[in-house]
C-alpha cells in the first residue's frame, strides 16, 4: 500500500497491446510516504526496547580519545575540532563515512561497530552531520544504524542536522546534541572553567585550614588559662619531699637495726655439727660405692678373660696348622688357591705342597684312579 516513484525504462512487445518498466530506481513518493514510513519504523523500533533510557549509557567528564563518524570534507569536522581545541582539546580519531547517499546507512554503521572492535577504544562517540531534508537525512533513519547503535558499547552523541531536525538515532542514542558544535561542547568541559574551578576549591581549602588551626589555636588558649601554674602543682610535692627527707636517715638506721638482729638471730640458729654429720655420712656412701665398684670391675675382668681364653682354644683347634703338625699336608695351584679335589687339577701342572715346617713344589703329569 506504499505509493512510490518508481523510475526506469518504458518498452512495448510488438503486435501486443503491452508494456514493460524495467524499474531502476524505486523511492517514496513525496515527504509525506516518507514521514509515514518513519513513524512505521520507530514504533516497531520502540516496541523492541531499543528508545529505553535505562539502556543508555552516561558519558564521560573528561574523556581521553574522542571518535568522530562523519564526512572528512564538511564543515562538521572543523567545527568539532575547533571547539574541542577551545574547550579542552583532546585527542581525536575520525572514522570518515558518506552521510548522504544509498551506501551512507551501510558505512555509518560499520564505523559504529568498528570503533567496538578497537584495541584502544574511544572513551565517548560523536556521529554527526549538518542539516539537511529529509531526503538527505534518511540514512539516519535506516535500521541498520539503528541497530548498530543499540548494539554500541561506547557512550555515543548523536549530533545530526539542526536543532529541529530529529532522526531515529537520536532516540537510540546515548545523548542528543542539537548540533555538532553542541555535541563537541557536551563531550568535553571548559578548560578554563575547570582550571577557575579547582582555583577556587583550593583556595577555600587554604581558608578552611586557617580557620581550622585559629580555631584551634583559640580553644588551646583557653585550656591553657584554665591549668594551673607549674610552681603551685610542684608545691605540695616539693613539700612532702622535704619531709620525707627529713626522716630517711632515722628510717634508714632503724631498718638496719632490724636486719642485723634478724641475722644475729639466723646465726644463732646455725651449728656446725649438722654440716659435718651430712658430710661424714656422704663420704661413707661414696667410700661403699667406690668398694662395690671396685668389685663389679673385677668380675667384669675375670669373665671378660675367661671369654677370651676360650675363644683362644678355638680358634688354636680350628687353625689348620695344627692339623698339617699331624702329618697333613696344602695342596695349592700355581694361584695359590687350596686344591680342595683331584678334579680341580688341569693336567700337567705345577702345584705348592705345604707342610708344617715349609713348602716344597711338585709337577702332577698323571691321574691315579
Amino acid at each position: 500500500g506504499l505509493e512510490v516513484i518508481a523510475t526506469g525504462k518504458l518498452t512495448s512487445f510488438p503486435g501486443k497491446s503491452s508494456y514493460q518498466i524495467v524499474i531502476e530506481n524505486v523511492e517514496p513518493a513525496g515527504a509525506g510516504a516518507l514521514m509515514a514510513l518513519l513513524e512505521e519504523r520507530k514504533r516497531s523500533l520502540a516496541a523492541e526496547g531499543l528508545f529505553d533510557q535505562d539502556r543508555k549509557l552516561p558519558l564521560p567528564y573528561l574523556p581521553e580519545l574522542i571518535g568522530v563518524i562523519t564526512s572528512p570534507t564538511g564543515a562538521v569536522i572543523r567545527d568539532i575540532l575547533h571547539r574541542l581545541k577551545d574547550r579542552f582539546p583532546r585527542h581525536v580519531l575520525v572514522w570518515p563515512v558518506r552521510v548522504q547517499g544509498e551506501t551512507a546507512a551501510a558505512e555509518i554503521a560499520t564505523a559504529i561497530r568498528g570503533f567496538n572492535t578497537l584495541k584502544t577504544k574511544p572513551d565517548v562517540l560523536i556521529v554527526a552531520r549538518g542539516g539537511g531534508s529529509l531526503e538527505d537525512l534518511w540514512p539516519f533513519n535506516e535500521e541498520i544504524v539503528v541497530r548498530a547503535v543499540a548494539d554500541n558499547r561506547i557512550p555515543l552523541i548523536s549530533a545530526v542536522g539542526h536543532e529541529t531536525d530529529t532522526t531515529l538515532i537520536d532516540y537510540v542514542a546515548d545523548v542528543r546534541a542539537p548540533t555538532p558544535t553542541a555535541a563537541a561542547e557536551m563531550a568535553v568541559p571548559v578548560r578554563a572553567d575547570l582550571v577557575a574551578t579547582v582555583a577556587s576549591l583550593h583556595a577555600r581549602e587554604v581558608r578552611a585550614q586557617s580557620r581550622l588551626l585559629q580555631d584551634r589555636k583559640l580553644r588551646l588558649q583557653s585550656a591553657s588559662r584554665a591549668l594551673p601554674k607549674p610552681n603551685d602543682v610542684l608545691a605540695l610535692a616539693r613539700q612532702r619531699l622535704d619531709t620525707v627527707s627529713d626522716k630517711l636517715p632515722q628510717a634508714l638506721r632503724a631498718l638496719a637495726q632490724r636486719h642485723q638482729i634478724a641475722l644475729a638471730r639466723s646465726a644463732s640458729r646455725l651449728n656446725i655439727s649438722v654440716f659435718t654429720e651430712k658430710s661424714r655420712a656422704t663420704a661413707e656412701r661414696l667410700a661403699d660405692r667406690t668398694r662395690r665398684m671396685q668389685r663389679a670391675l673385677v668380675q667384669i675382668m675375670q669373665r671378660r678373660k675367661d671369654s677370651f681364653a676360650a675363644e683362644a682354644k678355638l680358634f688354636q683347634s680350628l687353625n689348620y696348622h695344627a692339623v698339617l703338625k699331624r702329618g697333613f699336608v696344602v695342596v695349592r695351584n700355581e694361584m695359590n688357591l687350596p686344591i680342595q679335589a683331584a678334579a680341580d687339577v688341569n693336567l700337567p701342572e705345577t702345584v705348592t705342597l705345604q707342610f708344617a715346617d715349609g713348602s716344597l713344589g711338585a709337577s702332577i703329569n698323571s691321574r691315579k684312579s
